[in-house]
């Protein structure tokens, strides 16, 4: 698995950030209540467990605050993309 520099276009344009030594992405969710937070991250843990990928992620009333990178290579990966698209899309429903 190649370790990646940079992230997609379409990813930072929905917030996700690079973190400075360029081995892990962040992005802050933000909700409507603590109920829809805990719902994303109950449906984000589905879509998780199928990839074998997990997120480091924090959570404060409406906030969840995530850290994707790939422990196995100590960077970033298309693993961390992909899990990072599917978060941005269950945000959005």
């Amino acid at each position: 698995m190649t370790n990646l520099t940079e992230i997609p276009a379409p990813l930072a344009a929905s917030g996700w950030q690079l973190s400075e030594d360029r081995k892990s992405i962040h992005k802050t969710f933000k909700f409507a209540d603590f109920r829809d937070a805990m719902s994303f991250m109950v449906r984000v843990s589905y879509e998780a467990e199928a990839a074998n990928h997990h997120p480091e992620w924090f959570n404060v009333y409406n906030r969840v605050e995530t850290t994707l990178t790939t422990h196995d290579t100590g960077g970033l990966t298309q693993n961390d993309i992909k899990l990072a698209e599917a978060m941005d899309r269950i945000h959005q429903h």
